[in-house]
């Protein structure tokens, strides 16, 4: 799926786009979701579609580790988070927009991250760019960014732009020279969204995404008999491969490469050591 999808030209169909909407009402960051979207329509047709989290029939997870051991498909919670996933696995690009509550996500948001919380274990989206968006009356969109960065990447994302945008809910109209710096945000995002769609093949990973492979390499690969579903994921795909790199077959930069095994090196004998004292 990865390798075809490198051969289609993003400019043969209009781009695909999907916003997870972690907002309870249409305010300040469903406008600036918007605002995206009119910028984004003047240099490309773009398939514009919002999940608006408050509509979505989402349970909390109830932390049965059942995704875990088992494989998502077994989770007793019937409910709409399969149909999220197929949601982003159709979409070119995806938007996680949220406020700004108490210096973190929104609760709405927070649920839907904790009941794909198997994607952490079991990576997928390679071929999907992300935009992160946050509102935030005075602070906290920077560790709300940072939170959504680290989701997303984990996840297989290539994340290529963020916005934090300050849209006060309660003290009135924004003063002038706000908006221009909203504006400005929104602006650039949206060029940084638009380049990597068009471009359509993965970038190199950063030093992040490539410890990450490493990092989730090792215990899925030691705890095989008590994480079956997490090692037989990987299996399939490949990825314990004697010089695997990185999950699809993209340049590492060497450096990023040998720091990654050194850490997945300790880490495996780190995992090794608590199996033998537990045993």
């Amino acid at each position: 799926m990865y390798e075809s999808y490198l051969h289609a030209s993003m400019e043969e169909r209009p781009i695909k786009v999907l916003v997870i909407m972690g907002s309870a009402r249409k305010g300040n960051t469903y406008r600036a979701a918007e605002r995206i979207r009119e910028i984004l329509e003047e240099s490309a047709p773009v398939d514009w579609e919002y999940v608006m989290l408050k509509d979505v029939g989402l349970e909390q997870c109830r932390g049965c580790y059942t995704c875990f051991d088992r494989g998502e498909e077994y989770c007793p919670i019937k409910d709409d988070a399969a149909l999220l996933e197929e949601k982003m696995h159709a979409a070119d690009g995806v938007i996680f927009a949220t406020p700004v509550y108490g210096f973190q996500v929104s609760g709405l948001m927070k649920v839907f991250i904790d009941r794909h919380s198997y994607i952490f274990h079991r990576p997928r989206f390679f071929r999907q760019k992300a935009l992160l968006l946050t509102t935030v009356g005075v602070m906290g969109d920077k560790d709300v960014l940072d939170y959504l960065n680290t989701v997303a990447r984990v996840w297989g994302f290539e994340v290529v732009a963020r916005a934090g945008i300050v849209s006060h809910a309660k003290m009135g109209p924004l003063p002038a020279y706000r908006l221009r710096e909203n504006e400005e945000k929104l602006q650039a995002a949206a060029k940084a969204f638009l380049a990597p769609l068009r471009r359509g093949t993965r970038a190199r990973p950063g030093l992040f995404d490539v410890m990450a492979f490493h990092i989730g390499r090792a215990p899925c690969d030691e705890l095989g008999e008590s994480a079956p579903a997490d090692h037989a994921y990987w299996e399939k795909q490949g990825w314990f491969e004697k010089g695997r790199r990185y999950y699809v077959d993209v340049p590492v930069n060497p450096v990023y490469h040998a720091l990654g095994t050194v850490a997945e090196w300790y880490l495996r004998r780190r995992v090794r050591r608590d199996l033998r004292e537990v045993s």
